[in-house]
């Protein structure tokens, strides 16, 4: 086997493990993050995207450096030019990359190249293939998964001036961004002067992260993106189809009245998946004597009002990943570039939650060189 060649670093010289071990605390969070990811089992997953894999022509950079260096942005939800200052100055980034004290962090913009590499070489299967592998990664390390899924989507904002957008329609130019689209967060019940109250749409404009999150583990399990306007229930049975690739014992899924849909109910009885989704008012209240008493009968069951109350935890979920990872705002524009900001945020928080669950070690209460306003 032809050996790999990627550009030298001082990683294993005096500037590198010698004066890590004597500075950064063995407890640090990204000392434990490199210690207990495989991370070079990743590199078989990127380097068919290289021309020549490494073996003939220029040394490339390693491609697992790069890939923990935009995991960085994402984890510390810092843009990809202040990652670069980042790891430049930040001894713990640094040590974690796989650089010396003594070298400075490739240039931000080598971080676009790899992302479009992947893209042009695989879609987002290459990005699918990172993403499940570390949570292959946590089944072997002895994460414990429950039998529950818990289905949901969450509304991200285009990286769109709407006004702007206006106006250039208006000169007959296309939209900033095409792939994104007018959606609906939710009904909100107003209550006019007159007392009387009536449901209004709060609508956004941009993306949807359909995801699945394992109840006990609280690791995403899934993803699918779409833009604003889809309907969550057409990505039901993508991920549970996913989920059950992985090898998790699902035992339920549950998920608001988005999902309530035949198809869906149906898609999981003939695989002996319990659904406990919640219902809409127009199924209880069916005319049909015998649909009336199955979804009655249905809401009674203890599994069903047990599993339903584990909704919430995915609100947090995502929760977690707009206010401390940017899933709030689209980073990119088009669909295929949010597609790869929702799989690297999910992979940011299953990675921290992976390293707590097998050391303790959390981002709480740790400080950093950079505080990026």
């Amino acid at each position: 086997m032809v050996k790999k060649h990627f550009q030298k670093t001082t990683e294993d010289s005096f500037f590198g493990h010698f004066l890590y071990e004597q500075i950064i605390p063995k407890n640090h969070f990204l000392v434990q993050l490199k210690r207990i990811i495989p991370w070079e089992r990743f590199m078989n997953k990127l380097l068919p995207y290289y021309k020549g894999e490494a073996e003939y022509g220029r040394s490339p950079i390693n491609p697992v450096s790069i890939l923990k260096i935009l995991f960085l942005t994402y984890l510390y939800n810092i843009s990809e030019r202040q990652t670069e200052e980042f790891v430049d100055f930040n001894l713990p980034a640094k040590f974690f990359v796989g650089l010396g004290v003594d070298e400075k962090a490739p240039d931000h913009a080598t971080l676009t190249v790899f992302k479009d590499r992947l893209i042009r070489g695989a879609g987002l299967l290459a990005y699918e293939a990172i993403f499940n592998e570390i949570i292959k990664i946590a089944l072997e390390k002895g994460v414990i998964f429950g039998s529950i899924q818990i289905i949901d989507s969450t509304h991200t904002i285009a990286n769109v001036n709407l006004e702007k957008d206006r106006i250039r329609k208006t000169k007959g130019k296309p939209p900033r961004d095409s792939s994104a689209s007018f959606g609906v967060k939710r009904l909100k019940k107003i209550k006019g002067e007159d007392g009387v109250v009536t449901e209004v749409k709060d609508s956004f404009y941009g993306y949807k992260s359909h995801k699945s999150l394992n109840s006990q583990s609280e690791l995403i399990t899934s993803v699918k993106v779409s833009p604003g306007n889809r309907n969550d229930n057409l990505y039901f049975q993508d991920l549970v189809r996913k989920d059950l690739r992985k090898n998790i014992p699902i035992q339920a899924v549950t998920a608001d009245r988005a999902y309530d849909d035949g198809d869906n109910i149906t898609f999981c009885e003939v695989r002996g998946i319990k659904p406990a989704i919640n219902l809409k008012d127009k199924r209880i209240n069916s005319r049909s004597y015998e649909n009336n008493q199955r979804w009655r009968k249905l809401m009674n069951e203890e599994y069903y009002l047990k599993t339903l109350k584990q909704r919430k935890k995915i609100e947090r979920k995502f929760g977690e990943e707009k206010k401390h990872h940017g899933l709030s705002k689209a980073r990119y524009l088009g669909l295929m570039k949010y597609a790869v900001q929702s799989y690297f945020t999910a992979m940011a928080v299953n990675l921290k939650r992976i390293v707590t669950i097998l050391t303790g070690a959390t981002l709480r209460n740790q400080s950093y060189v950079f505080a990026y306003g």
